[in-house]
Order: structure tokens, then sequence, then C-alpha cells
């Protein structure tokens, strides 16, 4: 495919992934990388605003490739993008700001982290934007990109105030202690013992019985089992990671609403097959004109476990 030819299949989305479009994007990564860089570029500038048919995928298509690509000339515009509003992440990347803006962040950086800290560290930036750049720095060190112990002394930072001790950050310092948990917090534990009793940490991300926890296993196996969680990887394989999203198996599931996991209309003829496969146990239901709707708050990436786990959601189930 020539790269306009590319970049046109990648551009609304269609319920079907576009592989054959991201195959050759793959294998013809210098002639399209500008045309990518391009995408996020006129997104940094215009937001939401850039998606005027309520149905633009290409930023996610460039933020997968340019990542698997290495491509550091893509991440001050990831940054901007992340210090975007809320909506407008929302609208244009829906659940890839929690679940992949992490890796997505480690994997442009080339080890240089001063972009990620200005989103950290930037207090009117979308806290779910915060909370997965807190994230990236355990990818980096997962990766082997960055010392477990220059992330620490970062960290050590925002508990010493360069994150507010504020009501409103209290899901970031929940953030925040489960990352210096991931990375064995022995270094940090007076410190986030002290946040506990400051009252900063939501309690229901991480209870500080977790961290203890954490801390009695020892370095080694918090260490071997932050090389084992897939959550924390780089991102390498835009077919199998970005093509897996629901959104692009309408035909296996119930239809989703855009970018998210929410079910949306089900066809009539789709209706009963997908329904039949709906156990009594499932957060969903049928309305009166056959919409799948969910009967249950569906779980936030860094609400609590509802295992019981005493972690958030992402950080066990959800991983």
């Amino acid at each position: 495919m020539e790269v306009s030819e590319i970049i046109e299949s990648i551009k609304l989305a269609t319920g079907k992934f576009a592989r054959e479009a991201v195959e050759s994007a793959i294998a013809r990564r210098e002639e399209v990388t500008p045309a990518l860089l391009a995408i996020l570029e006129e997104v940094a500038n215009l937001g939401a605003a850039v998606d005027d048919t309520g149905n633009y995928i290409a930023p996610l298509y460039a933020m997968f490739l340019l990542s698997q690509f290495r491509e550091t000339r893509a991440y001050p515009l990831m940054v901007r993008i992340a210090l975007l509003p809320g909506d407008d992440l929302d609208s244009l990347f829906g659940d890839f700001i929690t679940e992949s803006l992490d890796s997505a962040l480690a994997s442009v950086c080339g080890g240089d982290l001063s972009g990620i800290q200005s989103i950290v560290e930037c207090e009117s930036a979308d806290e779910w934007a915060r909370g997965a750049a807190i994230d990236s720095f355990v990818t980096l060190v997962a990766a082997g990109l960055v010392s477990r112990q220059e992330v620490l002394d970062y960290y050590g930072t925002l508990y010493h105030g360069k994150l507010a001790r504020t009501p409103e950050n209290e899901r970031l310092w929940g953030s925040l202690v489960c990352s210096t948990a991931d990375l064995y917090p022995e270094e940090l534990i007076g410190e986030i013992e002290w946040a506990y009793r400051n009252h900063l940490v939501d309690t229901g991300i991480v209870r500080l019985e977790v961290v203890r926890r954490d801390l009695a296993k020892g370095r080694e196996q918090v260490l071997a089992e932050l090389a084992a969680n897939p959550k924390h990887r780089l991102i390498e394989d835009t077919v199998k990671e970005f093509g897996r999203w629901y959104c692009f198996h309408s035909d296996e599931r119930p239809k989703q609403d855009r970018y998210s996991q929410n079910p949306g209309p089900l066809d009539p003829e789709e209706r009963p097959a997908l329904w039949s496969s709906l156990v009594d146990s499932s957060p969903y239901a049928l309305d009166s004109v056959g919409t799948v709707r969910r009967t249950e708050s569906k779980v936030g990436r860094n609400e609590p476990c509802p295992c019981g786990s005493g972690k958030k959601y992402k950080k066990c189930c959800g991983a």
C-alpha cells in the first residue's frame, strides 16, 4: 500500500482492525512515520476539535505504531496530548489513557524523563493521564531503560512536595504508592506511612497493609513479579496489542461503544447468540429494544479491585 492509502485506511473507525494498513506501515516505517507524526501534531494542536466525524481513530493507530517504532520524535507530541483537557482525551483515546499511555510514553521517551515528569507535576492535567505518567516509570524500570534507584529518587521528590498534598490528588497519591510498591517500597516506606497518616492516599485504591505485604515479600520476589507482569511492557506489536481491542470484534462480542469496554446496541440477528453468552452474573442486561445496558458500574482501572485484594483493578485482576 502507498502511504496515502495507509493513512486513509486508518483514518476512521470501521469496526474492523486495519491489519493490512498496519502491516504496510510497519514495512514502510521510514516513509509513513512523518504522516503518523503529523496526525499526532494535529491532535496536540486542536484537541478533540480534530475529530469532526465522531469516528476518528487515526490518533490511536499513530500512538501504537510510533511506540512500536520507538520514535522519539513522537515523545513531545504525546506529552502535549497528555496535557489536553480530560474530555478531549476521553473523546479521542478512551481507555488508551489508562491502559496504554504509560507504555506508549515509556516506548518513545528514549530515556528522557523530563516530559513524563512534566505530566506528573502539572496540576491542571487530567488525573488519569498523570497517573499513567507515574506508572510509566515502572514500565521503564521493567524494560531495563531506567534504573530502579533513579525512579525511586524521583518518586521521593513527589512524596516530599512535588505532588500537591490536596484531597483532589488522592487518586494520584494512590497511583504513586502502587507504583512505589511495584518497585519494592523499602527505601520509601517511611514516606508512604506518612502519606497514610496524613490521609493523602485514596485507600480504595491501595491499603497500607497491602504495601506492607509487598514489603514482606522481599525485593527479589517483588521485582520478579514486576518482570512477569504483562501490564508493564513497552509496545512491541501493534497488530497484537491494538488489534485485540473489543471495538474490532463486534462479530465476536456485543458491539462496543467507541474505544471502551461498554457494549452498544445489538443488531436483531446478533441478539440471540450474543445474549446466550452473557451469564447470570454478567453486569449487563438487555433492555426492551434489545440494547445491552450495564446494570453495575464499570470498574475503573484505578478503582479498588472487586476481588478484595486491596489493590487497584489494573494492578490486580485487570492487569
